[in-house]
């Protein structure tokens, strides 16, 4: 009773501390709900060693006068097949819950929009169809995304914590790698660098907006008129 008491009780705290950025993706109901396994069973760990700890330290403290032995116990066959098995079968749920969650948000969708993304020392650049390069990631809601990313020169980490992503980049890679999303919320959101990378690796962050698909047209033809006037008139 005690340890689910404490369970309850150590979840709900965790909920409260350490509390999830906006869901920004509908990924990231999926993530954040795996993730929500993972604090309980975590609580419920942590409770069943702490109070039984706890326990056996009040009830079987040393008494006053008593300087007899402790109970001596042999192996018991029965609990060490339990918390043999016991955890396997956490494990294997656990393995279970992991492949499925990352085949549902890796999964290819239809009219994906396309861009690529390089991360160098300190910075990320956005590259969209027709040849436009941008210093931010604009997206428009409710349309699936793929990210092609690589890194020009050291490691770096693509993260954006409010659509629960996050790649690791290896310089020299030949294959870009692909992270897949669909965001959900309209706003305003920080791709950060979740990689050291050099002295200034607290300072690689750029702007992602998510506007509405008004909004975004109206944004991609005057960036692509920039570069070129022709297309954006199309």
């Amino acid at each position: 009773v005690l340890v689910i008491i404490s369970t309850i009780v150590l979840n709900w705290l965790l909920d409260r501390v350490l509390p999830f950025p906006p869901q920004a993706s509908t990924q990231s109901v999926i993530i954040d709900q795996l993730f929500r396994y993972h604090v309980l069973l975590i609580a419920f760990l942590f409770s069943l060693v702490v109070v039984f700890m706890l326990y056996a330290l009040v009830v079987f403290r040393r008494r006053e006068g008593d300087d007899g032995d402790g109970d001596h116990f042999e192996g018991n066959t029965t609990l060490e097949i339990f918390w043999t098995t016991a955890p396997m079968v956490f494990v294997i749920i656990f393995a279970y819950l992991g492949i499925t969650t990352i085949n549902k948000v890796t999964q290819v969708q239809e009219n994906e929009a396309v861009v690529q993304v390089e991360g160098f020392q300190w910075g990320w650049s956005f590259t969209y169809p027709d040849g436009m390069v941008t210093d931010e990631l604009v997206l428009q809601n409710n349309v699936p995304v793929k990210l092609e990313l690589r890194s020009k020169d050291v490691l770096h980490s693509f993260w954006v914590p409010a659509f629960r992503v996050k790649q690791d980049l290896v310089p020299g890679e030949q294959n870009m790698k692909e992270i897949r999303f669909t965001p959900s919320l309209e706003g305003e959101y920080t791709v950060r660098c979740a990689e050291f990378c050099g002295l200034s690796h607290y300072s690689m962050r750029k702007n992602v907006r998510v506007v509405s698909e008004t909004a975004y047209k109206e944004w991609y033809n005057q960036e692509l008129a920039k570069i070129n006037p022709a297309l954006a008139k199309k």
